[in-house]
């Protein structure tokens, strides 16, 4: 499996940790990897683009709050972004959503982070009709 990984300044030595603790799978840095300040969005946006591109699986993003990646990624067609906060919302998005990405909080506990991390890897889409026919609306709602 393929992830695809980018934060925000704020976020760099948690998504550092959190590839360290990835090794097991093939990880890809999208950046950045300086605590220099920086524009989320560009990162938001080049992981989302590498999951509607296939050139990755799933994607992690790390901001401050989690959420102005979760708004920029889900601007990208064929993104399904969750912003996470514990370990229950990072199996339910992936059981009833089949987020494709997630994005958290960079100020949660590293341990923390990896079992929501860890969650939303390993949890499979359940491929229940209702689940399906909800995504399937809103993708044929993005234009």
């Amino acid at each position: 499996m393929k992830i695809g990984i980018a934060s925000d300044h704020r976020g760099v030595s948690k998504k550092q940790e959190l590839i360290d603790f990835l090794k097991d799978y093939e990880i890809i840095d999208y950046g950045t990897n300086s605590s220099e300040s920086v524009d989320y969005p560009v990162y938001a946006f080049k992981v989302g683009e590498a999951v509607r591109d296939n050139d990755i699986d799933l994607g992690i993003l790390l901001c401050g709050t989690g959420i102005g990646m979760s708004i920029a990624c889900n601007k990208v067609k064929k993104v399904r972004c969750a912003k996470v906060d514990n370990v229950e919302e990072a199996r339910v998005t992936r059981i009833d959503n089949n987020s494709n990405v997630i994005a958290v909080s960079s100020k949660k506990d590293i341990e923390e982070l990896k079992q929501i991390i860890k969650t939303f890897i390993e949890q499979p889409f359940t491929n229940e009709e209702r689940h399906q026919r909800r995504i399937d609306l809103i993708s044929n709602y993005e234009h």
